[in-house]
């Protein structure tokens, strides 16, 4: 185990690391200290009207790529290890309450209508209401008389997002024969942050922030959430209604990281069990700590995904698959061996 304040310490200057050395990669290469030079330059020289084509590359195009990776690995981390703990499995992941195909299903509507060419925000506002009617849709199946039973949440979400992924089938089978929409679509599907500007970032970082701060918020509510119900409700705990708001909050992180950067998997399923095993698993220190392990291992995967096939770019949602198929059935067997 490590001491929290040193995981927190360790991962921050790591994450600070990664995306100095990440603002330096691209089709234009700098060294980091040119890169330390221009970050510096707006408090060094505040009177400096004309700027170098270095400095446009990295503030109008790598800093906000770089701060959607950052956010969008922590939202999805963080909404892992609510899922995770509310569900007191570590197989659960936040698209398992059907928000990444409601925001799938409504970002392909989006592309689809063509209302995604008429304005950027089009795309991100269809994703978000699709996913909270996923959302909805879901709650309200699995709830019968004011309670909301976990297994059949978990069966519920399984059904919806089977039925959403059969309806975003049909939709892309409309427009198969437009090639230049259905490209659009499987792009966003394999998940991206190519092109991505500080109106993503000015979409995601309030969602964000209010996503963070309610999972802090409630983390000794989960924490008693895991000792069971009865245990929870003597303690003060109101079981329901914790359980809607953690929900809720889970579904905002996952559902505005889908909507500026598409279907990105397995980093709320991977993000939180690694850092459980590392830290413990009491949630006031494991939810801020994945959401900083998230941030660090998107921003990783970006630099990698736009480097290793340079001109060309890796989606990154093949790289998050290629890193989280195999820890999941790593996970999946050895469960097993624990319950054999």
């Amino acid at each position: 185990m490590i001491s929290p304040p040193v995981f927190f310490i360790a991962s921050g200057l790591a994450l600070l690391a990664a995306c100095v050395i990440a603002l330096g990669l691209g089709s234009v290469a700098l060294p980091v200290s040119q890169v330390v030079t221009i970050l510096f330059q707006p408090i060094i020289q505040p009177d400096l009207t004309e700027h170098s084509i270095e400095h446009s590359i990295i503030w109008l195009i790598r800093m906000p790529r770089i701060l959607v990776a950052a956010l969008v690995g922590a939202s999805l981390a963080m909404a892992g290890a609510q899922m995770q703990g509310l569900l007191q499995n570590p197989l659960a992941s936040p698209d398992i309450i059907g928000t990444s195909s409601g925001a799938a299903l409504g970002a392909v509507l989006a592309l689809v209508t063509g209302l995604a060419s008429v304005s950027i925000l089009y795309l991100p506002a269809f994703a978000f209401v699709g996913a909270f009617i996923a959302l909805f849709t879901v709650y309200s199946l699995a709830t019968w008389q004011g309670e909301t039973p976990m297994a059949t949440l978990l069966l519920a979400g399984i059904a919806v997002n089977a039925f959403i992924g059969a309806l975003t089938s049909f939709l892309i089978t409309l427009v198969w024969q437009d090639y230049e929409i259905a490209t659009q679509i499987i792009f966003w599907l394999l998940g991206s942050l190519e092109s991505r500007t500080w109106t993503h970032v000015g979409l995601i970082v309030p969602c964000t922030v209010i996503g963070i701060t309610v999972a802090l918020f409630y983390s000794r509510d989960l924490d008693l959430l895991l000792t069971g119900r009865e245990t929870a409700q003597s303690l003060g705990v109101e079981v329901e209604r914790v359980k809607r708001i953690i929900l809720m909050g889970a579904a905002l992180l996952t559902a505005s990281a889908v909507a500026v950067s598409g279907m990105i998997g397995f980093i709320g399923l991977v993000v939180p069990h690694i850092v459980r095993l590392l830290i413990g698993p009491q949630h006031r220190y494991l939810l801020p700590a994945s959401a900083l392990t998230g941030a660090l291992l998107m921003v990783c995967l970006d630099s990698i995904a736009r480097s290793i096939l340079a001109p060309q770019e890796l989606r990154i949602g093949i790289l998050t698959a290629l890193l989280g198929a195999p820890f999941f059935l790593f996970l999946l067997l050895r469960q097993r061996r624990r319950l054999g």
